[in-house]
């Protein structure tokens, strides 16, 4: 018969375990409110107190790697986390059978807790992996890729065995739960006795767990299908609904994810969604539900510059710059001892100048990422060169032009590659402000931010590329007529300069995306049309198979995938 002490050694025991989970959720909650040194002294000081707390003290030091990408932090990072993994890899085997057993068995209730305690040792061991996974995929050597995928693999196999165990303990406790009949002192008790496993662990567990089970079906939804298939290889699914679903239960779980699955949420709504074209030309697609979470957690963080930035985001895709940029200021303000975060603002900033045509203000928020950021420097001084060529300051320009060069340091980055490419263009033919200008709406284009331009500033491009008169350059110019075209909603028009842009072969060599950018726009636009389905359907397939070899070209595959998802056909492979 149980006796006193083991009651008291139960309870003793699963106080411990929620104030951990309460602990390394206060410590996540710090960290998004601006306070990132001390929630990583908070996760240090108790990274021995348990799992938990040592997988949070794992994770800040893995964030602070993945935002300053030093390779110190980066290599203290992958021992830190290889340390959770080891304290956590000890007795997490045959979990859900030695638990269906104690469930069918009626065992006491002594060794109960353990089964929360394996099973969170299993996720965290999942997650270990992923951010492992991530830190070799950073290196980007073919090495580290292919170890990075099956690292992936052994990670998405304990996420999805996990996941089923918890489902099936939850509706096994709600079936014990709806059986037996509780005295009314005890009704909101929120346990099952004969388990010893409380409904609100398991609710937690499931919190946990979701975050990177609906994180994978998430990411690998929108992978093409050309990709896909290596992909399928190592096991993985794919189901965009059922990851959205999985990340908005961890956002609203007590699980120290929750605000890491509520921040991959307004991620996937206001940066993925729109840039990946995941809704077709609904731009505004996703915003209802970013408003949505940010009033909803604005209370809970009132003064983060990460939600204060998502709110930019929102601010700009609803074409509200002068608001979005007023947010963005804000949050780098608030961003006072993070300096990534801080250069995710300055970006933002340079980005909503750019809308607006304030080259001067562009060029001055990219030239301070040039010259702070150790991330691509590259990138942000083409940027540069390009927003001060656009203010007529030629010579600085071709200066800049000179420096991308120096800075050019990834070989196996399309961005650098394609800033090194267009920079050295510019510099050798002398650039001209139209030159200058045409290239800031092009990245504007590449970046899908000209939707996000008003009626005005679309114009006053459309003008600006008028002027373009190098032959070399026309394929180009008309793939971005069409665009701020179809912008405007002047279809006619737009479908006219896509064909023209679609036949320029003249421009082909230095602008080998415009083809098949152009086939895609083209097609896009005639699959809004019931009667020209069929042929925009076809070009789709011929932007998809017909070209290889050019800028952003996965980039460019996602967007066709999804095109092609829209019409919720089986798409040929």
């Amino acid at each position: 018969m149980a006796g006193p002490e083991q009651t008291r050694q139960q309870v003793e025991e699963r106080a411990e375990r929620v104030e951990d989970a309460e602990l390394a959720l206060q410590g996540i909650n710090m960290l998004l409110n601006n306070g990132f040194r001390e929630s990583d002294e908070l996760f240090r000081k108790y990274r021995n107190h348990s799992p938990l707390m040592s997988f949070g003290a794992s994770f800040v030091s893995f964030l602070n790697a993945m935002m300053t990408f030093e390779e110190e932090k980066m290599q203290m990072a992958c021992e830190d986390l290889k340390t959770t993994e080891k304290l956590c890899e000890s007795d997490d085997a045959g979990v859900i059978e030695t638990i269906k057993n104690k469930i069918k068995k009626n065992v006491d209730q002594k060794s109960a807790p353990s089964v929360v305690d394996r099973l969170q040792r299993q996720i965290i061991v999942a997650d270990c992996q992923v951010y492992l996974a991530v830190l070799a995929f950073v290196k980007q050597e073919l090495s580290a890729y292919i170890k990075g995928g099956w690292i992936l693999r052994k990670a998405w196999k304990i996420y999805n065995k996990c996941y089923s165990d918890i489902s099936v303990l939850q509706e096994s406790c709600q079936k014990k739960a709806s059986q037996e009949s509780l005295p009314s002192d005890r009704a909101n008790d929120n346990t099952v006795p004969r388990e010893g496993v409380s409904a609100e662990s398991l609710s937690r567990l499931k919190g946990s767990v979701s975050f990177g089970y609906g994180l994978f079906h998430l990411c690998i939804s929108m992978v093409p299908p050309h990709l896909l298939k290596i992909i399928n290889l190592l096991g993985f699914p794919g189901d965009r609904l059922q990851g959205l679903s999985s990340l908005t239960y961890a956002s609203e779980s007590k699980d120290m994810k929750a605000p890491l699955a509520t921040l991959a949420l307004l991620w996937y709504h206001t940066v993925v969604r729109p840039f990946f074209a995941l809704d077709g030309t609904d731009t505004q697609a996703g915003l209802m539900e970013a408003k949505a979470i940010l009033q909803k957690k604005e209370a809970v963080y009132p003064n983060s510059s990460l939600f204060m930035f998502f709110k930019g985001r929102v601010q700009r895709l609803e074409c509200q710059i002068n608001s979005a940029l007023t947010s963005f200021h804000d949050a780098l303000e608030l961003a006072t001892d993070q300096r990534e975060i801080q250069h995710v603002c300055l970006y933002e900033i340079g980005w909503c100048s750019m809308i607006e045509m304030n080259f001067k203000d562009a060029y001055k928020s990219f030239e301070r990422l040039k010259n702070e950021s150790r991330w691509s420097q590259c990138y942000y001084a083409y940027l540069t060169g390009v927003c001060q060529g656009a203010t007529g300051d030629l010579e600085g320009a071709k200066t800049v032009f000179k420096d991308v060069q120096k800075l050019f340091k990834r070989k196996n980055n399309q961005i650098e590659q394609f800033s090194l490419k267009k920079a050295e263009r510019l510099r050798k033919m002398s650039p001209t402000k139209e030159l200058c200008i045409l290239a800031a709406i092009e990245v504007l284009y590449l970046w899908k931010a000209l939707p996000n331009c008003s009626s005005s500033k679309l114009q006053n491009m459309s003008q600006a590329l008028q002027e373009v008169n190098d032959s070399s350059y026309m394929g180009l110019k008309n793939l971005l007529l069409g665009a701020i075209h179809k912008c405007l909603g002047n279809i006619k028009d737009a479908i006219q300069s896509f064909q023209l842009a679609a036949r320029d072969e003249l421009g082909r060599q230095n602008n080998s995306y415009v083809q098949p950018y152009s086939c895609y726009e083209l097609g896009c636009i005639l699959l809004d049309n019931p009667e020209t389905t069929g042929k925009g359907r076809t070009l789709l397939l011929q932007a998809k198979e017909e070209f290889a070899g050019y800028d952003f070209e996965n980039r460019l595959h996602v967007r066709i995938h999804a095109a092609l998802a829209s019409l919720k056909e089986v798409v040929p492979q």
